[in-house]
């Protein structure tokens, strides 16, 4: 009951500012809902796919962003796409990984080799092929923005080897492969709401998480978190997500906006998120964080089980060997 009315109160809200703000003009307007903070890189990513819709249809198209969860969780928001009440969000392709099993894939451990590698993948024919498998969702992909590798941060100790992590209570995004991830290297995996994360650090209910370098700065968490461990075990892109209700809405022109403006979005958030790393790294040193840089390899090879077994899932192989070959 408490699901349907919260569904209900912002079919209502969106409903209302669709009235303020498309009134008599024929501006077609898409709103796409968010959880990250607007210094986020990513946000800033999404910004310039506004300006390009509204550039390439001469203001006939626009973009409504609303950021810092204000319509909801990952969650809750692409269930709303599902049902068309708002018709676009980004969320992390973990997120989606609940979704379209495709997606699991590329939150494997160490799976991608380099950068280069990362985003040859994702911007060829494996990447553009596990957007489209959201379709089959309601959930049609448009683009992956880079949100960097995910590396372990800690209260009380930082974490050198895998054995680090025994006995600690680590948060993880409610998907499953971070799940696994985490117990394969000795840790004790707890799946949590983003927002409910920095609390549960204060009062010890987790002991650590695990997230990028803006992220964890945006987050505030290294106030309490003293310790970030770099081990770079995964590289999740986060994922430009359109309602297929939504896109069929659209004409053939309106998709060609969003395709161009989405793909020049891509460019711009590289740089953005590039710029921002280095700046949130210099912050971390600031508040004197204790940054570790421990072998990888030591990780990798104790999640090596993880991927074997993850492998033996019906579709997997063959999209990891073609990862791999690539």
């Amino acid at each position: 009951m408490k699901r349907i009315l919260h569904y209900t109160i912002l079919a209502l809200i969106v409903m209302s500012i669709g009235s303020s703000c498309q009134g008599k003009s024929d501006t077609k307007v898409a709103y796409l809902a968010h959880t990250l903070p607007t210094s986020h890189p990513v946000h800033m990513g999404m910004e310039v796919f506004a300006e390009e819709v509204s550039r390439l249809s001469s203001g006939k198209m626009t973009v409504k962003i609303f950021p810092d969860a204000q319509l909801g969780s990952e969650r809750e928001v692409l269930e709303l796409l599902q049902i068309g009440s708002i018709g676009m969000t980004k969320v992390s392709a973990a997120t989606m990984a609940n979704f379209a099993p495709e997606y699991k894939v590329l939150g494997i451990p160490y799976l991608f080799r380099d950068k280069e590698h990362f985003f040859r993948v994702l911007e060829g024919p494996t990447g553009k092929n596990i957007l489209e498998a959201g379709q089959d969702y309601l959930l049609k992909g448009l683009c992956f923005y880079d949100a960097g590798s995910r590396s372990f941060y800690t209260k009380e100790k930082p974490v050198n080897t895998p054995d680090d992590l025994s006995g600690l209570k680590i948060r993880v995004m409610n998907d499953q492969m971070s799940v696994d991830m985490v117990n394969s290297l000795g840790g004790s995996a707890t799946p949590m709401s983003y927002g409910e994360l920095y609390t549960a650090l204060q009062q010890g209910v987790v002991d650590g998480a695990e997230n990028n370098p803006p992220s964890f700065v945006t987050s505030r968490h290294y106030e309490v978190c003293k310790y970030y461990s770099l081990d770079e075990h995964s590289s999740l892109p986060d994922v430009l997500v359109m309602g297929t209700k939504y896109w069929e809405s659209l004409s053939a022109k309106q998709k060609e906006w969003v395709t161009q403006a989405a793909e020049k979005s891509v460019v711009a958030q590289k740089k953005f998120w590039n710029d921002n790393v280095e700046e949130c790294m210099q912050i971390l040193e600031e508040a004197n964080v204790v940054i570790v840089r421990p072998d990888k390899s030591l990780f990798a090879d104790k999640a090596s089980k993880l991927v074997e077994e993850f492998s033996k899932k019906p579709g997997m192989k063959s999209i990891i060997e073609e990862i791999q070959n690539q």
